[in-house]
């Protein structure tokens, strides 16, 4: 890219590394409280206001209350028996990141699909902002294209670039 670059990391750059281990034990303690399916008392970790911004088929949550009811529950509905798996998770001042997976059974409707009673696996990446010890921003990436695929449903309808790392099709090739 020649000429003006746009402006990188805007949202981190003034981050307060004295706050790195008040972020950590706000997004541990939240992750438990996930993992033992806390919906009604998870503002303990969220402010009130808080924004959860997902991925397409995910939505965008404005506020605990729209959380809880919107993909907390909907979520919990869905997918029983679950468990989140953090792989990774980084800090840096008023910051968290994680990706993982969660392990669940598909107990519920999802997507227009009925349960199958299948244990699936639901991979996500999450990128937190904590204010005064209560996450404020989520921005989420939940991989629905790999659940739906786990429930025999392929969103991509064949067209997916997995057909190129296969050798079924060629990949294309800018001029």
């Amino acid at each position: 890219m020649s000429g003006a670059r746009p402006e990188q990391a805007v949202l981190s750059r003034d981050t307060d590394m004295s706050k790195t281990d008040d972020t950590r034990a706000v997004i541990e303690g939240m992750v438990d409280g996930l993992n033992d399916h806390r919906i009604a008392d998870i503002g303990e970790f969220f402010s009130d206001s808080f924004r959860w911004m997902g991925n397409q088929g995910c939505g965008i949550k404005t506020g605990l209350r729209e959380f809880q009811d919107n993909w907390q529950r909907p979520f919990q509905a869905a997918f029983s028996d679950k468990i989140c798996i953090d792989e990774a998770r980084l800090y840096m001042g008023e910051w968290a990141a994680a990706f993982g997976r969660q392990e669940a059974t598909h107990s519920g409707d999802f997507l227009g699909m009925k349960a199958t009673g299948k244990r699936i696996e639901i991979r996500y990446m999450d990128f937190w902002k904590v204010v005064d010890g209560k996450i404020v921003d989520n921005w989420v990436n939940v991989d629905f294209a790999y659940v739906a695929a786990q429930l025999g449903v392929d969103l991509f309808n064949g067209e997916g670039w997995e057909a190129f790392d296969r050798g079924d099709r060629s990949a294309p090739r800018p001029d």
